[in-house]
């Protein structure tokens, strides 16, 4: 098996996508943040102490999905032209789901799990005074589409938009 991004020495580089023609592309991911039911009342009620968690935790995922490449030395500087995140209160955390598309050479997954887990930080950063044993769970890619692979959807979820 080989690893595009070594070089016949094993060494790390960038991979070289000056050839590719730029595709639309999408990826989604997914994540949860486990917390106890206090936590979880606070965030339905809105009356958590330092303020509206999920707005933050959206402003922060979507900021990070842009961030990436700063973030992971051999991603891509593309365009991320959209980036959304979805966030559903249930009875032991939140559900966490970002998508993020392109028209560019390289695909979005990187991208898509980067704003899962800047949006997971963001909301244990703003509740860990009420819940000191909040965990990020499960992050991971869910649904791709688009590029020289294709559209692919992990087996066993729900298609992206419908896990809620």
């Amino acid at each position: 098996m080989s690893f595009p991004h070594l070089d016949a020495a094993g060494r790390a580089h960038m991979v070289d996508v000056t050839a590719k023609q730029p595709t639309v592309r999408t990826a989604s991911a997914r994540g949860f943040v486990r917390c106890r039911p206090e936590v979880i009342a606070a965030l339905r009620d809105g009356t958590a102490p330092k303020g509206d968690v999920l707005a933050v935790a959206r402003i922060a995922g979507i900021q990070a999905a842009k961030s990436t490449p700063a973030l992971l030395p051999l991603a891509h500087v593309i365009g991320v032209h959209r980036a959304s995140i979805e966030l559903d209160i249930v009875d032991d955390g939140v559900l966490i789901e970002a998508t993020v598309g392109t028209a560019d050479r390289t695909g979005v997954e990187m991208e898509a799990l980067t704003a899962v887990s800047v949006t997971a930080l963001a909301i244990v950063d703003m509740i860990k005074g009420i819940d000191r044993a909040v965990v990020i769970e499960n992050v991971r890619i869910v649904a791709k589409s688009g590029g020289r692979s294709g559209d692919w959807v992990r087996p066993g979820e729900d298609a992206p938009g419908d896990a809620r």
